[in-house]
């Protein structure tokens, strides 16, 4: 979805202008590498929202089409809201092997880079909490409520207005100097602030991002149809795997960063400085058998603090069958999908069922 330009910010006091300047340099010593506001007004958003829900590309996200009213006005959400604090937070771990030459690694599992060490929701919603604190502990008592990727808000939209970025092609923020590596944060409060201008949209006619997408989820620049996402699929699609999309999904069993890898302006990434980002557990190029004979005893407890771990032991199973599936045909991989095939539930059995013969008949 692509929202409008927003208009100039009007002048903000004095004191508004102190004060943002102080929080922000209050962000950057607790380490956000950016810090924006906005305030709650995301009037821009409103027509593309509720066209992107018509046209059912929330998927089974049914969580998406509820509370609209939450989302498109921030202070009925969070009452007496005045200004929004965003937080931009780079997680790009340094690996040791290149992202596009394990998608070429049938027998490896990709995982997305966001997921591969600790999961950001307890980190960014603690050192949120700290930011608000260390507000109010300067300019006294206030009203607040901190985000990070929950509750019903529009964080993209709303880090634009903040100047965060821009909303780029394949619908994630972009910065120019920093690309779309990073996780955003919110503070909701009751401060009146002076407010960011947005930045331009830098997109110009490139097409990388939907160009490269496997499953052609970025039906239009800037719109994306979620049911076709592989991200969406691996990881908030709780039926089947659609058949049509299951080749393409490929060796990704836990999101997919196609669009991210692709975009030019990931060339100024910079690696996060965040210890608790980096890969945990090999998982930045674990072997698929390897990910299929975890049990769920084995898949709790080294998915422990991973944001991997919320999909559950059945759609890890399901997403690492179907990128079974999908590697160069081996007798030894025919082998393990067949293997304790009957133990399985009939939600597995039915993509073990679709990864086997595709196995044996392109290895015919």
């Amino acid at each position: 979805m692509k929202d409008a330009p927003a208009s100039t910010p009007p002048p903000a006091s004095g004191e508004a202008t102190a004060k943002s300047a102080t929080i922000k340099q209050i962000g950057r010593e607790l380490g956000f590498q950016q810090v924006g506001i906005t305030d709650a007004r995301l009037d821009a958003s409103h027509a593309n929202y509720a066209e992107w829900i018509a046209r059912h590309y929330h998927g089974e996200m049914g969580y998406m089409a509820r509370n609209i009213g939450k989302r498109l006005y921030p202070a009925e959400l969070v009452p007496g809201t005045l200004s929004v604090i965003c937080v931009r937070l780079d997680y790009l771990p340094a690996e040791e092997q290149d992202p596009w030459e394990l998608l070429e690694r049938g027998d490896r599992a990709y995982i997305s880079r966001y997921a591969l060490g600790r999961d950001y929701h307890k980190l960014m919603r603690k050192r949120l909490q700290r930011f608000a604190e260390r507000i109010s502990a300067r300019y006294g008592e206030l009203g607040y409520r901190v985000f990070t990727d929950s509750a019903p808000v529009l964080e993209k939209a709303l880090a634009a207005r903040a100047g965060i970025g821009w909303q780029g092609k394949h619908s994630n923020i972009l910065h120019r100097e920093h690309g779309s590596w990073f996780f955003l944060g919110e503070i909701f409060t009751d401060l009146e602030l002076e407010v960011d201008a947005p930045v331009s949209n830098h997109c110009g006619s490139c097409r990388a991002c939907i160009d490269v997408c496997p499953t052609g989820a970025i039906v239009e620049p800037y719109v994306v149809d979620a049911r076709r996402c592989i991200s969406y699929l691996t990881i908030e699609h709780h039926s089947e795997i659609p058949v049509e999309y299951r080749a393409a999904i490929g060796n990704r069993i836990y999101g997919c960063d196609d669009c991210q890898l692709a975009c030019p302006w990931n060339r100024y990434a910079q690696y996060t400085r965040e210890e608790d980002f980096a890969p945990r557990h090999g998982l930045d190029a674990i072997s698929l058998l390897d990910c299929l004979r975890m049990d769920e005893a084995e898949f709790l407890r080294l998915m422990e603090g991973s944001a991997i771990r919320r999909i559950g032991h059945q759609r890890w199973l399901r997403n690492v069958v179907v990128a079974l599936g999908n590697a160069p045909p081996d007798p030894q991989i025919s082998e393990a999908l067949r293997r304790d095939y009957a133990a399985h539930s009939d939600y597995v059995r039915h993509h073990l069922d679709w990864a086997i013969a595709r196995q044996e008949n392109r290895g015919r």
